[in-house]
């Protein structure tokens, strides 16, 4: 007798420590996500991500602006799809900013940056969903603040106001 209660209760302590350890462990994987996920929207090469973004981590830069942030406005007549920004000096877009999210005609997002980011000069490119993308090259975002972009479909040209 004094067997099978000891056994039931090394048991029952062990699926309490299990289901403890179980939730710990889901809790630390949600929260290294998270972190995985606003480490990469902080990395050196894709130091940028929407003010607004929902992939579910919120962005370094949150409480810290840097010199780099501005806004995205859409005047383009078409909903962008993806958006691209990458250092002048690198030769690779990284991945997607906008992630799941689209930005329609008429609306705008705020971009925002680490605020350890040094580089001055940036590229960025803009994609619908067919694929049709436009670039602009050697933007200085240390003296710009809002981007407005504009698509003249007679011209087939892209176009880009800075402030």
């Amino acid at each position: 007798m004094k067997n099978k209660l000891l056994l039931c209760g090394l048991t029952l302590a062990l699926l309490v420590m299990g289901a403890c350890t179980a939730a710990t462990n889901t809790n630390n994987a949600n929260s290294n996500a998270n972190s995985n996920a606003a480490n990469k929207n902080a990395a050196n090469t894709n130091a940028a991500a929407p003010a607004n973004n929902n992939t579910g981590a919120a962005p370094a830069t949150e409480t810290a602006g840097a010199a780099q942030d501005f806004t995205l406005h859409n005047k383009t007549g078409v909903v962008i799809d993806k958006l691209f920004v990458s250092p002048s000096d690198k030769d690779d877009w990284q991945e997607d900013i906008l992630g799941q999210d689209t930005l329609g005609d008429g609306q705008s997002v705020e971009i925002k940056f680490h605020p350890k980011e040094k580089a001055a000069k940036w590229d960025l490119k803009v994609e619908d969903n067919k694929g049709n993308s436009i670039e602009w090259h050697d933007l200085n975002l240390m003296e710009i603040s809002e981007v407005t972009l504009h698509y003249d479909k007679d011209k087939g040209e892209g176009t880009a106001e800075v402030k």
